[in-house]
């Protein structure tokens, strides 16, 4: 195997936190509104445990040159820096949504994982564009 100097030097894979701030917010919600609007309740509370799942089986990893999407142990899709255009993390005071935009397609996650350490690695190996 041959390796190639570069200006940078190799970081360890990150592997970000998972967070549960939206999908317990969205379930709390749905007990007052239970009051008021039932299938709205319930609709908002499956929600809720939906995405309470996926932040309990998804991670987010940071390599060297790729964001690696994990469900468990299996690596489900690459997403290489280099392909990338542009990311923000929407409303930044409240982060509930994480953009990027790739050369050929466009991806929303939801913040289910710790938002601190999205955008320092996100500043580090993929820097914005703007």
């Amino acid at each position: 195997m041959t390796t190639t100097a570069s200006s940078s030097t190799p970081t360890t894979p990150i592997e970000l936190a998972p967070s549960y701030a939206i999908p317990l917010v969205l379930v709390l919600a749905a007990v007052p509104l239970l009051l008021v609007q039932k299938w709205a309740s319930l609709g908002l509370s499956l929600f809720g445990l939906f995405l309470m799942y996926q932040a309990l089986t998804i991670r987010l990893q940071f390599t060297d040159s790729a964001l690696d999407i994990y469900r468990s142990q299996n690596l489900i899709r690459k997403f290489p820096y280099r392909e990338w255009q542009n990311w923000r993390i929407f409303w930044p005071q409240v982060p509930i949504l994480f953009y990027f935009k790739e050369i050929n397609s466009i991806h929303f996650l939801p913040i289910l994982f710790d938002r601190k350490m999205l955008q320092t690695c996100l500043e580090q190996r993929c820097p914005r564009q703007e």
